[in-house]
């Protein structure tokens, strides 16, 4: 049975939510029902024409149903959100070549030119005209055609589109059902906006499995009384986040098994997973269930997933992300592309059936970063992930990004590991290291803490207390010139911790 399919057969119960946000509540059999009426309306309008259309929103659950529509009309789906810039916008419409824009929000100050837009009224509308009428599931997306594109930065600055097939799509959930504790009612908390490929992981998991989505939004973010307010009330039994949300939520003492009673897993994917995060999850949740992932957005939200035990927490440095889904492989290389044996690091290469087909309308990435392998007869796609990692016992450990790795007065360094160790510190929480350019070459390097201790002091003898201590695990080239302490970290509409922004504050 086909995704859509399996999402679709569970509209038959009649009061089962498939997803909530705010006050409005999404039920299965409308879910089918306004999806099926405005792929009609678009098979009816673009017949034969598989051209990606662009969703315009943030939360909405229109923005679902516009989602599921596209794909049974047999067009992939490119979710961009209310809160993107106006360039990256351009620029995702001219890599795309989109012809129909679905905005469920505002878009007056957008210049979307000649596109045929259709507001949210129109959509309403159309649903409105077209229910009831029989779909054709011959035009389905399916196998490898293309579900969903989304778009993530580029090293030119202008965005990637990643291509992800219905294929793709498929054997992550089949993999992401595995790994997730599911019982009799599930809700699973979405965090990020839908144009970040985390959403991907709490979505298509929930849909797939009959559960409910729990989506909450930028505004409830930054409200943390709104924010546990609706905590309160969602019933959450799955959390999907990235790390710095989490620890976002912690900060504050209330957040704990009497605002979330239901919270029985904890799954992180798309930054590094501290250990400290995981020690306070688990005191204020004593039986929840811990679980790490990796995975870039070219081979499909994620591959790897491990449950943090305290074992590991007491007896290893860094945590796992660990082992890899059945139906792909990971490899490390060196530069000259040559494997390494275990426990060495280098690049993190990933072959299987969930790698995508390239950057759309981008052949020059797609060469530049995919490839193809043969395995055993079986040609299967292969992406070279700009990460740095090692396996040990067949489990893989992520060291952050290749890019990471500057070079100050001679000296090579990892960024991510002058933060690593900045964590080491007991009076560290968090930590970040940015380079400092003058004259677009890298000045110094400064770093960004959060103390456990808040109260603390947080003047210069404080700073020097910090540099002292890190001499014990990194040597003196390493040390962040500047150190400032800050009561947060900020997060980028993504959830995670906001590198450009910090660097604008030096």
């Amino acid at each position: 049975m086909q995704l859509i399919d399996k999402i679709d057969s569970f509209s038959s119960c009649r009061d089962r939510a498939a997803y909530i946000y705010r006050e409005e509540t999404l039920y299965y059999r409308d879910l089918k029902e306004k999806s099926d009426a405005l792929a009609n309306y678009i098979i009816s309008s673009f017949e034969n024409d598989k051209t990606p259309i662009i969703v315009f929103g943030h939360k909405q659950s229109m923005m679902l149903i516009c989602f599921i529509a596209c794909v049974k009309s047999g067009h992939p789906y490119i979710p961009v959100d209310s809160s993107m810039s106006q360039e990256r916008i351009k620029d995702i419409l001219e890599n795309s070549k989109s012809k129909l824009i679905l905005s469920i929000n505002d878009t007056d100050y957008v210049d979307f030119s000649d596109k045929v837009i259709m507001n949210v009224h129109d959509i309403e509308n159309i649903i409105k005209k077209f229910n009831g009428q029989k779909l054709d599931r011959n035009f389905m997306v399916c196998g490898d055609e293309t579900f969903y594109i989304i778009y993530t930065s580029g090293s030119t600055g202008k965005p990637k589109g990643v291509a992800v097939t219905a294929s793709n799509l498929e054997s992550f959930v089949k993999w992401g059902l595995s790994i997730s504790r599911l019982e009799d009612k599930n809700v699973f908390m979405n965090q990020a906006p839908f144009s970040f490929d985390l959403s991907v992981m709490g979505t298509y998991i929930s849909l797939a499995s009959g559960s409910t989505i729990y989506s909450i939004d930028k505004d409830m973010i930054e409200n943390l009384k709104e924010l546990f307010y609706y905590f309160k009330c969602s019933g959450v039994t799955n959390w999907v986040s990235t790390p710095s949300f989490m620890e976002l939520c912690l900060a504050s003492e209330k957040f704990n098994r009497e605002l979330l009673p239901n919270l029985r897993q904890a799954l992180f994917c798309g930054e590094s997973l501290p250990k400290d995060c995981v020690r306070t999850l688990k005191e204020r949740f004593k039986d929840i269930t811990v679980t790490n992932s990796y995975g870039p957005t070219e081979a499909t939200v994620a591959v790897t997933s491990i449950d943090i035990t305290d074992e590991m927490l007491e007896k290893q440095d860094d945590l796992p992300v660990g082992n890899v889904k059945k139906d792909c492989r990971i490899i490390i290389e060196d530069e000259n592309r040559s494997i390494l044996e275990e426990c060495k690091k280098g690049e993190i290469v990933i072959a299987g059936s969930s790698v995508s087909k390239g950057y759309y309308r981008n052949e020059k990435m797609t060469d530049k970063n995919f490839f193809e392998t043969n395995e055993n007869g079986v040609l299967r796609r292969g992406y070279r992930t700009g990460d740095k990692g090692y396996l040990k016992n067949g489990i893989l450990y992520y060291c952050g990004r290749m890019d990471f790795q500057i070079k100050l007065n001679g000296f090579r360094i990892e960024l991510e590991d002058i933060e690593n160790n900045l964590r080491k510190l007991d009076s560290v929480k968090n930590a970040v290291a940015v380079p400092v350019y003058k004259n677009d070459k890298i000045f110094y390097i400064a770093s960004f803490v959060v103390l456990n201790d808040r109260t603390c002091d947080k003047s210069f003898k404080q700073v020097l207390k910090i540099k002292k201590e890190l001499k014990k695990y990194i040597p003196e080239y390493m040390i962040p010139r500047k150190i400032l302490i800050k009561d947060f970290l900020p997060m980028n509409a993504n959830g995670k911790i906001d590198r450009k922004l910090l660097m604008e504050e030096i």
